[in-house]
Parts: C-alpha cells; structure tokens; sequence
C-alpha cells in the first residue's frame, strides 16, 4: 500500500513538473485540477466563465510570460478574439520558436499581425501550446481585455530565468540576433532571442509536426 501511494505520488509529480503555466497575462484556470487537462485543445479543459479573470492587455499587443519544465520547448502562441469561446486562428509566433532550459520565459511584446485591430474594451483569450520531444502537444490559455490604458510589463518584472534562452530556429544558417518574431514583425526584445545555426533534422520535425496538427484542429 505504501509503495503503490509513493509511486502515485512520484508519478503526479512528474506530470506537474512535465507541464507548463502561463505567468503573465493571468491564466484562465488551474489546469491541473479534477477534470482539467493540458493535453485537451484549445485551453486544457478549463471553460470560461463569467468569472474568469481577465488581464489588460495594450491594443498593438503586449507581454507573456511562461513558467517551462522542459528541457527544451517548441513554444507557440495564437490569439482568439471575442469573449465566449473564440477561434484561436491568429498566430502571435509565425515563427518556430524553442526555448531551451527550465525556468519563466518571459517575452516584453507580442505584436498583433498587420490587419489585426482590436477596439478599446474588446475582450480576447490567449491560448499558448508547447511541444517537447514526444511531439504532445500542451495548452492552457489566459483572458484579455484590450485597452489603450494597458502597457507592458517593466523590465524588471519580464525577465527570463538565467539558464532559459529562446531561438528562433530556421533550416538555414544565420548571424546571432536579439531579434524575436512576434505577429507578423521583427522587433527588438530583451527576451534573449536568437537564430538558430543548427541543422534542423528528420526526427525534430517528425515530433513537430504532431503539434502542429493538434494546433490546427
């Protein structure tokens, strides 16, 4: 009985460590309670409700920031507009995005896509999914509200933790940058993001590609 209770308990927490959270902006729910899932698209199972805090967020976008178990992860962020349960069809990281290292991952701003324009007041929800090795995808999503009052975080509320880096990985060799992709544009960040020079193999792909389907059903 007791060894059956401690292996429980090693196996719950593995599976905690094994997942992720969304620090900033406020997460809709706790996705690891009874019924909740961070394997279940869009938002692991935890439903809106009228009660479900919800972050001011600038209308041209603004900052996220993520706490990661992994020791890599393919990092990807979409925005659904509206308040009761919006498509998640545009994307806020066009480009393959993976974190190395376990910590908070945080990036200053996430630029809105040319032709996205949210008004003053609008409500939205952020849903953020990662992909680690096995190619299972993870979910969990926060509530917005924009508004031209809302800024990003400071500085020194937005940092990553010392050994988390993000690369922007690509199949062709580049010069390192500070440079993130967010939206559909390249901006300057102190999120420690660069390009990554390494060949991009079958396999990765292989583990990627199951990701990138569970996102687009």
């Amino acid at each position: 009985m007791f060894v059956n209770t401690v292996t429980s308990a090693l196996c719950l927490a593995s599976l905690a460590t094994a997942h992720f959270s969304i620090e900033y902006p406020e997460m809709r729910g706790d996705s690891f309670a009874d019924g909740a899932s961070q394997y279940i698209y869009p938002c692991a199972n935890v439903n809106h409700t009228a009660a479900t805090n919800r972050t001011l967020w600038p209308l041209d976008g603004g900052s996220v920031a993520l706490d990661l178990h992994h020791p890599w992860t393919y990092v990807f962020i979409n925005l659904g507009i509206g308040t009761d349960n919006p498509s998640f069809n545009i994307s806020l990281t066009p480009d393959l995005l993976n974190v190395t290292g376990n910590g908070t991952y945080c990036l200053p701003k996430v630029t809105l896509p040319s032709g996205i324009t949210p008004t003053d007041g609008q409500n939205a929800s952020i849903m953020v999914a990662t992909g680690g090795k096995n190619g299972v995808a993870l979910y969990n999503c926060a509530d917005i509200t924009f508004t031209s009052n809302a800024t990003i975080l400071e500085s020194d509320a937005c940092q990553n933790s010392s050994n988390v880096v993000g690369t922007i990985v690509t199949a062709s060799s580049t010069s390192p940058t500070t440079n993130t992709t967010t939206g559909e544009t390249s901006t300057p960040t102190s999120a420690g993001v660069s390009h990554s020079t390494s060949m991009i193999t079958t396999g990765l792909f292989a583990g990627l590609g199951a990701v990138i389907v569970s996102l687009l059903l």
